[in-house]
Parts: structure tokens; sequence; C-alpha cells
């Protein structure tokens, strides 16, 4: 099967795009879970979520995608078919969907606080700001660590990336670059970056065989359903494959961390401050960025 990222075309199972691990076998264990994410860098976990709430939260996110005019009217809303003429749209932070008592008995169910507080050992606290996204047709998310956009606190800060939805392949499954936590010279100049204060483009490419060409692993990801969800650390450099199909692909990508640990200042309160520096001023091209830092 040939899967399409970016103006890549890649054979899954092929030498740059394999098949993600489950982790479902070590939940109930948190030692075992950690030794998991020690070794792999990233949990999937089937059903971690009630699939019902999911179900309730794509809801929320879908009428106000309908509000703004966004959606096909000709089809039933629950589709996510795209208007004509309307394009993908990065919503985070829009309290008016992210804060909906649907969406929040999702992202902050009890169930899922206890699952972090037992993985990371201590009582868990999950960021204020939601990052929400509707990949069109065509769209994709480039290869990134997370650590440039939230590294002013705790550096144990893991990202639950949550399908609000079934997502099958063509339908811009999130996929994670094997190994990549352990690219020491990416870690040490990109990996220490802050969008806000270096005023560069986030993404460090958006072609993933420039990148394993030159560090070796593979591109790993799976077909997804509701109730699913990948969770990694802030150095697994990730992507997403294309939206190949005419509805758009909802997700959530929310944080945890444990409570007791510091706190990036842009992420929480009753209204945080997200990025505030990102786009000011002239911002540095990537490619310019990973000349002068050798990588």
């Amino acid at each position: 099967m040939l899967l399409r990222m970016g103006n890549r075309e890649l054979e899954l199972g092929g030498k740059y795009l394999g098949s993600l691990r489950e982790s479902n076998d070590v939940v109930g264990d948190p030692s075992a879970l950690r030794a998991r994410l020690e070794e792999d860098g990233y949990l999937l976990i089937r059903r971690l979520h009630d699939p019902a709430k999911v179900q309730a939260a794509r809801r929320v996110y879908l009428e106000n995608l309908k509000a703004g005019g966004k959606l096909d009217p000709a089809r039933p809303m629950d589709e996510g078919a795209i208007a004509e003429g309307q394009r993908g749209a990065f919503l985070g932070g829009v309290k008016a969907i992210s804060h909906k008592p649907d969406f929040l008995a999702l992202v902050e169910a009890p169930e899922l606080m206890q699952f972090f507080a037992d993985l990371l050992d201590g009582p868990s606290l999950t960021y204020d700001f939601k990052w929400l996204r509707a990949l069109g047709t065509g769209d994709n998310s480039g290869l990134h660590y997370d650590i440039p956009y939230m590294g002013r606190g705790t550096l144990d800060v893991y990202t639950v990336w949550t399908p609000l939805g079934d997502v099958p392949y063509d339908h811009a499954p999130l996929a994670l670059l094997e190994g990549s936590q352990h690219f020491e010279k990416i870690k040490e100049t990109y990996g220490k970056m802050d969008v806000d204060r270096d005023h560069v483009t986030g993404n460090f490419s958006n072609d993933p065989i420039d990148v394993i060409d030159q560090y070796g692993g593979r591109l790993l990801t799976s077909e997804f359903q509701a109730g699913d969800a990948l969770i990694f650390g802030m150095f697994l450099m990730h992507c997403s494959l294309n939206n190949e199909q005419k509805r758009f692909r909802l997700s959530c990508d929310t944080r945890y961390q444990r409570a007791d640990e510091p706190v990036d200042e842009r992420w929480i309160g009753e209204n945080p401050i997200a990025h505030y520096g990102w786009s000011a001023g002239q911002t540095v091209p990537m490619d310019e960025a990973r000349r002068r830092w050798g990588v």
C-alpha cells in the first residue's frame, strides 16, 4: 500500500514507513507502561478514551464548523464533508469548542487524569489550552518535535493525540519517527529552540526521506478508531500523512505532566497567552536554522 506524506509517496512496510506497536498488553501496569514508553518513545493505546465521549466531543467540533460555513450543507453533519472552497483550520484555544462540557469530559476525564497520575507516579495536570485541528483535503503536518512550542517548564510533558472519529490511512493519521528521541544532535539544537524567542519556523522538515536518510528510523503509523490515542514525549518527531478525503480530519492534542513540576506559562490559566512572539518581526526559515546548527 502506498501512502503520501507531503510530496512523497511511501510504501507501508517498506524502508521508510512501518506500523506502530500497540501497548494495550501492558495497560494497568504503570511500570511496564513506563518501560514501553522508554523503549518505543510512545504508547499506542486502543480505546484509551470512551468512544461515546469521543463522539460527543466530535459533535461539538462539527457544530462549530457548521456554524462557520465550513461543512457541506448537502451532506450529514457527522461526515465532516468539506464545503466548496473551504480549507482546513487550526482552532487551538477556541474555547467555544475546547471548553464545552462534552469536550472537557473527554480530555479531562477523571480516568484519563488518573492514567497519567499512575504513569507519572504523582498527581497530574493538563494544560488549559487545547490544540484543535481540522485538516482539509491535501493537508498534512510536517515533521517536528513539540519541545520548541512548550519547553519553558518541565521537559517531562506528554502529548496525547486524540483522533475525533475513525481515521483510515488516507485520512491523515499521525506518524511518529522511530528512534527520533535519540537524535542527540537534533535535540541539542532544534530541540533547544523556542519559537517565541527565536522566531524560527516550527517544522524541522516537510520531507521524511530527507530526515530518515540522514538519521535513520522509519515513520510509523496506523489506522485509528474513535477512542484510540497516541501518547509521546516532547522529543519524539512526528507528522501526519496527507488527508486524501474530502472530509475534515478532526483531532485534538492535549498535554499532561506532573502537577508538582514547573509549567510553561503560555498554556495555563483562564486565558492562556499562547504564542506571542513567533511571527513577530522576521521569521528565520528552518532551512537556514538547520544550516547554522549543522543538522
